[in-house]
């Protein structure tokens, strides 16, 4: 690494050794141990579906369809605070430092969750699970895109966040064996369910380990020696890619260290500098959290109120739903990084709200059974995976260095506050009401929010494909 200081600048070549890196054992290791956050939240919010109707035959809490989407509100209303208050600190303290205070708060409050002896208790603590969720996204999204080469970003960061599906897998089929009422009684199942939760995040204790802080945020934070032996690590787990293939057209970077942003500076970056960003960032996030939630978190409430399935038999049904949702990301994620992110979220947010309005359609006319209607959520998600991956993409690398862990914040717990906290509750009333159409009329507001962020991202959007962070968005401190 190259570091001249010159007064209060330093020159460095840390974001071009990053992405001269091929693919190696590092970048393995980060996407193993970043990504298990979003096999949490799977977890936690199938759980929190599948689960459903075994809540509501539990004595001890009472809860009827509105109160289950009030304690689906409160997981996401404590993911939007905690993402704000923990992305600021991500972006002060650094990454790593944050990875055990968010993923504490997870373990304590997911386990609480299991000794809940009241609505209000239960409540409670789903929102402080949901606050360490949120403060999770901040700080992974934020290091994945910093220590990831430009040429990958796209497939990995939507894998990862496709990762959500393997955590609903592992919790529909939990659910199955643990709320089968011959092996625990009804009122302990859903309790032992939570637990599932809180032996996972014991385990990403001893996998976070291996993540170092982001040399990018140790450079820009005046901490070039520290930096230096960080990349002087990652490069001794990984290979270079021959000279002219990559890294080389980045050139070293100046920038004049700082300890903090000002808020002033954060929001004067996103609503004059990049306001054009933000409409996007808004926009997508927005559309996907309703057309996510809505859905999801009530999928179980529609199984077993208009189709007359079995509380315990739930997750059977949400197994196929989740494969679905991994697939697409898997398999489309390169597709972002060689055709291009603006076409492929236009494509990925289109497909899903067209199918989507068909799909309510057939639902309100009762051209569907529960298993015709699980396939037709299938085949949706494949593409609203993809579409809702690319969300948390788009805004993780659209915006500078510095503010980049509360933008992702700001933009999820807007997204979040108005799409996802916002929809599980609307949608209990719906459900309530027995009406098949009025839960249409929610769907095709869903599937409009998805069109409407198709325009948008075709106007404004940004093509970050394989192109490095720094020259998506020049960093705050830049001193070139």
């Amino acid at each position: 690494m190259t570091e001249h200081r010159h007064g209060p600048i330093i020159e460095s070549d840390i974001p071009a050794r990053l992405e001269r890196l091929a693919w190696g054992l590092f970048h393995s290791k980060v996407v193993l141990a970043l990504g298990i956050t979003w096999v949490l939240d799977g977890l936690e919010v199938t759980l929190a579906g599948a689960v459903a109707g075994a809540l509501k035959q539990s004595p001890a809490l009472d809860l009827d369809n509105a109160g289950v989407g009030i304690a689906n509100s409160a997981y996401l209303a404590g993911a939007v605070l905690g993402a704000l208050a923990f992305g600021w600190l991500t972006d002060r303290l650094g990454r790593k430092r944050l990875f055990s205070i968010t993923l504490g708060v997870y373990l304590i409050a997911t386990g609480a969750t299991a000794f809940a002896w009241d609505a209000p208790s239960f409540i409670l603590f789903r929102f402080l699970t949901g606050a360490g969720i949120g403060g999770e996204y901040t700080a992974i999204n934020s290091a994945i895109q910093e220590l990831v080469p430009g040429r990958f970003r796209g497939w990995t960061d939507l894998v990862i966040n496709g990762s959500f599906w393997i955590g609903a897998a592992v919790g529909a089929a939990g659910s199955l064996i643990l709320l089968d009422p011959a092996l625990l009684p009804a009122d302990m199942g859903w309790r032992a369910c939570f637990f599932i939760g809180a032996l996972l995040g014991l385990i990403i204790l001893v996998l976070r380990q291996w993540i170092p802080e982001s040399p990018r945020w140790l450079m820009t934070h005046g901490r070039p020696e520290e930096a230096a032996t960080v990349i002087a690590e990652i490069e001794r787990q990984t290979k270079q890619v021959p000279p002219g293939a990559a890294g080389d057209g980045h050139p070293p970077v100046k920038i004049r260290p700082r300890s903090h942003t000002p808020l002033r500076e954060v929001w004067h970056s996103l609503f004059v500098g990049h306001r054009r960003r933000t409409l996007v960032g808004l926009s997508l996030m927005t559309a996907q959290a309703f057309f996510y939630n809505a859905i999801f978190f009530t999928y179980a409430l529609i199984l077993t109120d208009f189709y007359d399935i079995a509380a315990d038999r739930v997750g059977w049904y949400i197994l196929p739903f989740a494969a679905g949702n991994f697939l697409g990301p898997l398999l489309l994620g390169r597709l972002f990084d060689t055709v291009g992110r603006r076409p492929m979220i236009a494509l990925t947010y289109g497909i899903s709200g067209i199918l989507l309005a068909l799909t309510g359609a057939g639902f309100a006319a009762g051209l569907l059974s529960a298993t015709t209607q699980t396939l037709c959520w299938s085949v949706i998600f494949f593409f609203a995976s993809a579409a809702a991956s690319s969300a948390y993409l788009t805004v993780s690398e659209t915006f500078p260095l510095e503010i980049r862990a509360l933008a992702i914040a700001f933009f999820y717990a807007i997204g979040t506050g108005i799409g996802g906290v916002f929809a599980p509750a609307l949608f209990g009333v719906l459900i309530d009401t027995g009406s098949r159409v009025s839960v249409f009329w929610g769907y095709l507001f869903g599937a409009a929010l998805m069109l409407g962020a198709v325009a948008v991202i075709l106007r404004w959007g940004v093509a970050a494909e394989r192109r490095s962070l720094e020259e998506v968005a020049k960093p705050l401190s830049s001193a070139d």
